[in-house]
C-alpha cells in the first residue's frame, strides 16, 4: 500500500525524524494561505499523486507547469496552485495518461547545502531489510546504479536490533560527513531504519535526503510503501490508503477477495494458486501471447467470487480471450465447472474461452463442460491451453 508524500512525512515525524514544516491544501486559497502561514521567503508547492518525478512531471492542460515548483509569494503560490489543482499530471512513472491532482502540499523552503539519496527496501539475498545510500541525491537511482553504481553504499540491518553505530559511521565516512553530520547521522538513520521496520514497510525512499546550511538531516521528499499482508498489525495505517489513486479493478478485486493485477497484454486469465498463476502467465507468453492480468481466485473460490472475477478480467477492453486454468485440490473441478457454467450465464460472454481442468473429479468436470452447451474450447494441459488461447486471437 502506497501513501502519499504528505502523509509518510506526518509518520516520519511521529517517530522522531527532521522534516520540513508544511501544509496540506486542497484549494488555490488554501496554498496562498499556507505560504503566508509558513512565514519565509520561499516556499514549495508540491502535487501529491503516488509516482516519482513530479519534479519533472508536466500537466496535459498546462505543458509549462512543473509539478513541483518553488514560489516567493502568496500571489504566486495561488497563480501555481490554480494550475494544478484538479489537471492532469504526466511524470516518467505515470506514463501517458497521468494522474489527477487533487491535493497540494506547501512546504518550507530550506537552506540546502547537499543532497543525498536514502532507500530501505527488503532484499532477498540479504534476508532483510538494507539501506542504501549515495551522494547522488535527486536524482533517479536507477540511473546512479547504471552509470555510477560505486556511488550506492549498501548496509544491511537486523529489522529488531536496527542499524549498528558502526554501520552509520561507515556510511558517514563514505558520504564524506564532517564532525557535525555524523553527531546528526548517528540518530537520524537508526530512526528511518527503525520506523521502516516497526511498520512492515516493503520500502521507503527519501530522495532527496538534504544537509541544511546548519548540518541538519532533513526529509525533502518521502516514498513510503506497507506490505499489505502485514496490514492487520497496523490497523491506523489502513486509513491514510487513497482508493482514487489505485487501478479500480484491483480495488474491486481485493474487495471480492481476490488478487489481482492489471498487465498491459490481451489474453485475460483466471487462475487458482498464485504459482499456478505465474506459470500460466509464463506459457501464454511462451507461445506468443500476452497476459492481461495476474488473477488468483483463491483455493476456495464460490460462485460470486468467479463471476466477479470474469466480470473483472471483461472490464478491461484489450481482453481479446480468456483462460481459465484451474488444478482442483482443496476445491473439486465440478464444483469449480458449477460455478464456471452458472457465472458465465450471468456475464455473457462474447469473446473466446479456453478451460483447462486438472485434479479431483476431472472427468466428471470435462463431462460437464462437453454437455453444458457453451462456446467454450476445454484443454487437456497447460501447454494445450496455452496454445489454444493463443490461436483464438489469429483465428
Amino acid at each position: 500500500m502506497k501513501i502519499h508524500e504528505y502523509q509518510g512525512k506526518q509518520l516520519l515525524a511521529d517517530a522522531g525524524v527532521r522534516v520540513p514544516r508544511g501544509v496540506v491544501c486542497k484549494s488555490a486559497d488554501e496554498v496562498a494561505a499556507a505560504y503566508e502561514t509558513l512565514g519565509g521567503s520561499i516556499a514549495v508547492v508540491k502535487s501529491q499523486i503516488h509516482a516519482g518525478g513530479r519534479g519533472k512531471g508536466r500537466f496535459k492542460e498546462f505543458p509549462e507547469q512543473p509539478g513541483v515548483v518553488l514560489v516567493k509569494s502568496a500571489a504566486e503560490a495561488r497563480e501555481n496552485a490554480e494550475r494544478m489543482l484538479g489537471q492532469t499530471l504526466v511524470t516518467i512513472q505515470t506514463g501517458d495518461e497521468g494522474k489527477q491532482v487533487n491535493t497540494l502540499f506547501v512546504e518550507e523552503g530550506l537552506q540546502i547545502a547537499r543532497e543525498l539519496y536514502l532507500g530501505i527496501v527488503v532484499d532477498r539475498e540479504a534476508g532483510g531489510p538494507v539501506l542504501m545510500m549515495s551522494s547522488e541525491g535527486g536524482m533517479e537511482i536507477e540511473e546512479v546504479a547504471a552509470n555510477t553504481p560505486e556511488k550506492i553504499f549498501r548496509e544491511p540491518f537486523d529489522a529488531d536490533y536496527g542499524l549498528m553505530p558502526y554501520q552509520v559511521r561507515n556510511l558517514c565516512f563514505k558520504l564524506g560527513f564532517n564532525p557535525a553530520q555524523m553527531k546528526q547521522a548517528g540518530k537520524f538513520l537508526p530512526q528511518v531504519c527503525k520506523f521502516f521496520a516497526d511498520n512492515d514497510c516493503s520500502m521507503a525512499e527519501v530522495n532527496p535526503l538534504v544537509v541544511t546550511a546548519d548540518d541538519e538531516l532533513v526529509v525533502l521528499d518521502a516514498k513510503i510503501a506497507f506490505d499489505d499482508n502485514a496490514l492487520f498489525r497496523h490497523k491506523p495505517l489502513l486509513e491514510l490508503r487513497d482508493l482514487s489513486e489505485e487501478d479500480a479493478a484491483e480495488v474491486r478485486a481485493g474487495a471480492a477477495g481476490l488478487s489481482y493485477v492489471n498487465l498491459d497484454g490481451n489474453i485475460g486469465c483466471l487462475v487458482n494458486g498464485a504459482g499456478l498463476a505465474m506459470s500460466t502467465m509464463d506459457l501464454i507468453k511462451l507461445h506468443g501471447g500476452e497476459p492481461a492480468n495476474f488473477l488468483d481466485v483463491g483455493g476456495g473460490a464460490n460462485v460470486d467470487q468467479v463471476t466477479e472475477a470474469f466480470k473483472i478480467i471483461l472490464s478491461d477492453s484489450n481482453v481479446k480471450a480468456v483462460l481459465v486454468n484451474i488444478f482442483g485440490g482443496i476445491m473439486k473441478c465440478d464444483t469449480i465447472v458449477e460455478a464456471l457454467l452458472t457465472s458465465y450465464e450471468k456475464v455473457g460472454f462474447t469473446i473466446p474461452l479456453v478451460v483447462r481442468l486438472e485434479g479431483t473429479n476431472v472427468d466428471k468436470a470435462r463431462e460437464m463442460l462437453a454437455a453444458s452447451g457453451r462456446d467454450i474450447v476445454s484443454a487437456t494441459d497447460l501447454t494445450d491451453a496455452a496454445k489454444k488461447v493463443v490461436g483464438t486471437l489469429s483465428a
